[in-house]
């Protein structure tokens, strides 16, 4: 197939063939699912591509994330998280161990996840109860044009009971990670 061309939306009424985890390592290995999808709940998604915001939020992000963490945790970025039947590949993840604990097997959990959503909203508000299901302790939605970030802390029985928005102005700090704080202005600045 050609890189410009779409996908059909498949018909309502027929059905699908949900992948389970390793079904979908396995075709991905062989060839047979494109690279640039993730799996979430049971099917894969083609992801979209990355504006130059995009990838400019990301990397102010982790450039700050990296001076924050401790011994102890990893800073991820663009790398799955297994959550029961998804692996979502969040912008950026801060998991506790190692590299070396993720030879085998995906972390199947965070300390935090951040997405950042610049035409992916809806997309990357459907992970979100993905992410409650395995225990991520907070989850924020970088908005970039409404220079926003939503927060999402304290998952329990697959959902996040709190749920903040912040900005556009002001600072925000991870519960999580106490050294992390992001002065929203200057993130959004233009």
């Amino acid at each position: 197939m050609k890189a410009a061309e779409t996908y059909p939306t498949p018909l309502k009424s027929a059905p699908l063939w949900p992948l389970s985890v390793a079904a979908y390592r396995a075709l991905g290995e062989a060839g047979l699912i494109p690279e640039n999808t993730e799996l979430l709940y049971g099917f894969a998604y083609k992801k979209m591509s990355k504006s130059p915001f995009h990838s400019f939020l990301v990397q102010f992000l982790h450039d700050i994330l990296l001076r924050a963490v401790t011994p102890g945790l990893v800073v991820r970025t663009e790398q799955p998280v297994t959550c029961g039947d998804s692996e979502p590949e969040p912008d950026l993840a801060v998991v506790k161990g190692r590299n070396e604990d993720f030879r085998q097997d995906h972390p199947h959990s965070a300390e935090l996840v951040i997405e950042v959503c610049i035409t992916s909203h809806e997309y990357d508000r459907s992970k979100i109860p993905a992410y409650a299901s395995a225990g991520v302790k907070e989850c924020w939605l970088v908005l970039g044009p409404e220079r926003q970030i939503e927060i999402y802390r304290q998952p329990a029985d697959g959902q996040f009971t709190e749920h903040t928005v912040q900005g556009p102005g002001g600072k925000l700090a991870s519960s999580v990670i106490p050294s992390f704080a992001v002065d929203l202005p200057t993130l959004f600045a233009k």
